[in-house]
This record gives structure tokens, sequence and C-alpha cells, in this order.
């Protein structure tokens, strides 16, 4: 597609992962710009970055001055996307859990949605590599949400995503206080009230090579408590759930692998 994109890369201690995966990028796609979110990391994750946008006018780095979480890392990302007229904002993990390859799967399906998640649940989709505590917890984890939120997705709490500057407009990200992978499901079960089209890709995830997850027990606290308030306060308002598009074939057009 001919639209400016920008994919926004939050990090926090991935100095050894951070130049692997705009490298990658860039070989998938090589007209995508990135932009490096760094909180402060104290293993120079910030430099490394710093060094790569001074060689290459395709990567952009945006430094703060301490770890805030995840999702006001990504909502400084798209005010920064939005003041430079970037017309497509991807969201993509430095660990290498998702795949830059599959990128230009995303984004041939947002030429006929709005939000376009990459799913490890649709058919075609797959997890390598990862513990099976963290399986299960992710499995219900989403049904959970699935059930709480009367959410039409398969993987709302994903992180590989790509969706249209317009819908990013319309969203009140200035009333988004979510800071983990909560921040998915939160900004997703937006716009599928604001009357998006949505639609998930299979993707295949990778547990990450090098340094260490961020998940926590805090992480994954705020999202049970936060979803649960959420369903409670829709189904007392009456709100019902939205409708997805259907998946997005996988390869050679079969979903299944």
């Amino acid at each position: 597609m001919s639209d400016r994109v920008l994919v926004i890369v939050p990090t926090y201690n991935e100095a050894e992962n951070v130049e692997r995966i705009l490298q990658r990028l860039h070989d998938s796609v090589p007209t995508a710009h990135a932009l490096v979110v760094d909180d402060g990391s104290p293993d120079g994750t910030g430099a490394i970055a710093d060094r790569l946008a001074a060689a290459d006018p395709r990567v952009h780095v945006l430094h703060r001055a301490a770890k805030a979480g995840l999702g006001r890392a990504y909502v400084a990302g798209f005010c920064w996307a939005r003041e430079r007229g970037y017309d497509v904002l991807v969201e993509m993990d430095a660990d290498g859990s998702h795949p830059p390859e599959q990128l230009p799967r995303l984004l041939t399906a947002l030429q006929d949605a709005d939000l376009v998640l990459g799913s490890r649940y649709v058919e075609g989709g797959r997890v390598e590599d990862w513990p099976a505590h963290r399986l299960l917890l992710s499995r219900v984890g989403n049904r959970y949400t699935r059930w709480a939120l009367r959410l039409p997705l398969q993987d709302a709490t994903g992180g590989f995503r790509a969706a249209r500057a317009e819908l990013i407009d319309r969203l009140p990200f200035d009333e988004v206080a979510s800071e983990g992978y909560c921040f998915q499901v939160d900004w997703a079960w937006r716009a599928l009230r604001a009357g998006a089209r949505v639609t998930e890709v299979p993707i295949t995830f990778t547990e990450r090579a090098y340094g260490r997850s961020k998940m926590s027990s805090s992480i994954v606290g705020e999202a049970w408590a936060r979803v649960t308030v959420w369903g409670v306060q829709d189904r007392l308002a009456g709100w019902l759930p939205g409708r997805v598009t259907p998946p997005v074939p996988g390869p050679d057009g079969d979903t299944r692998r």
C-alpha cells in the first residue's frame, strides 16, 4: 500500500534485540519507518536506537524519562506519528515475538479494515516455543475477555496490529489508563464500540530468544480487574458488541497450516 507507514516499537532493556528487529522490519517492508519509544532503558537500548537513526532516515527515536508502561508508550508514539502525518500506525514488540516478515499480510488486510489484529488464535495462527503456563494464561485471558466484554475477537490481547490513522484520531486515547497488555484489549474494545471495521490475520508468535519478558503478576492483575469492570459497565449500559470482518486467510488462501 502507498500510505506512509510507521511501526512503533516500545523498548525497555532491549539492547540485544532492537537492531535485529529493525533490520528484519526493513528487509520485509523497506518503505516503512520505525519509531523506537524507549523508556530510559539502563542497558543502552536508547543509545543503540540513536545510532541506528543517525544512519537511517527511516528510523526515529522518542526518549522517555522512565518506564511508564506499554500503554503510555504507545499513546506517546501515536501522538508523535499524527503530528508528522503518518497514515498507518503499526504496533510491534522489539523482542522478535512479532514477525516483521508477516507485516505485509496485516497491511494488505488494512485495505478493507480500520484495525487489523495479528492473531495467534484464529485458524492458521500459532504460538512457538512458549512455556506451557504462558500459553495457558494467554488462552484463558482471551477466553475471559471474550466472555466479559462480549468481544468477537479471538486474540484481543495480542500486540501486533495495524491501524488507520483516522481511527486513532477518533478514539479517546487521553482517557486510556491501561498500562500493560490490557492496553491492547482496551483500545480494541473502544474501536469496536466506535463502529470500526476490525479483522484478524493469522500470525506465528515466537518466544523471544534474547532478554527477559516484562510480564508480571501486576500486569496480569490489572488486565483481569479492568476487563471485569468494563464488562459490568457495558451490561449496565445496555451496550451490544460490534462485529468483526471474518479472519483473513493465511498464505495460499488457506486459513489452516
